[in-house]
């Protein structure tokens, strides 16, 4: 995609408004689906999540940690127990990036029936803690997504020209409002160069309101797509 826009420093401010978001309304298969991210460290995580009815159904997220790798997840839960998940990427060994590939099938017990860890080519056994941790992640997802869209906030990208901020979803708005305080590089940079960005915010009328910015980079930058790993 290259669509390019983002944000306007003249109408930056760091007031917040209390935005509001509607919940998700379910289809006739009474799907709904909520997005999410967080920054932790140097860890910063973008969430896709799908409910039917009142149980985990999908969800996905890709998380980027800047010179230590990045990766994509998918996961798959079946009668609200996590059953698959597939995580690809590239981590941090002896000073360089190498791919790695974890796949995990679960019964519905939770135990891990089948279960392939590929390291740099190399295929190497899954620790159970590392299970263990790859399952509360899983678990995390839905909990946050849903809780920031009781907030009224949700993730949101886009590029910035500087006097029109574009979605990757094809929405346009004029006018960008902060809640936090940006450092004064951020600012700099958002106010002379065309930028990419993901953040978690609203919209409303003809503005777009930023809770928190997740991700700045150039306009180069591709909007990032729900990972989707698992076969049908």
């Amino acid at each position: 995609m290259t669509m390019k826009k983002f944000l306007l420093p003249s109408l930056i401010t760091s007031f917040l408004i209390g935005c509001s978001s509607s919940v998700p309304t379910p289809n006739l298969d009474q799907f709904s689906d909520y997005t999410g991210g967080q920054t932790m460290g140097d860890a910063t995580s973008l969430y896709w999540y799908t409910e039917r009815l009142t149980f985990p159904y999908t969800a996905a997220d890709y998380v980027a940690s800047g010179d230590y790798g990045s990766y994509k997840t998918d996961y798959r839960w079946d009668e609200g127990e996590l059953r698959e998940l597939i995580r690809e990427g590239e981590q941090l060994k002896d000073g360089s990036l190498v791919p790695y590939r974890i796949h995990v099938r679960f019964n519905k017990a939770g135990d891990a029936v089948y279960q392939q860890y590929r390291l740099d080519g190399r295929v190497l056994p899954l620790k159970a803690d590392k299970i263990a941790w790859l399952k509360q992640e899983a678990a995390n997802i839905p909990e946050l997504t849903k809780q920031q869209n009781r907030d009224g906030a949700r993730l949101i990208q886009g590029y910035w020209d500087g006097s029109t901020f574009d979605t990757c979803s094809g929405r346009s708005y004029e006018q960008v409002e902060f809640n936090e305080t940006l450092p004064s590089f951020v600012v700099n940079r958002l106010s002379s160069v065309d930028s990419y960005a993901s953040f978690i915010g609203s919209t409303r009328s003809n503005k777009v309101v930023v809770k928190e910015l997740l991700m700045l980079s150039d306009d180069s930058h591709d909007c990032i797509e729900r990972p989707s790993l698992i076969e049908e």
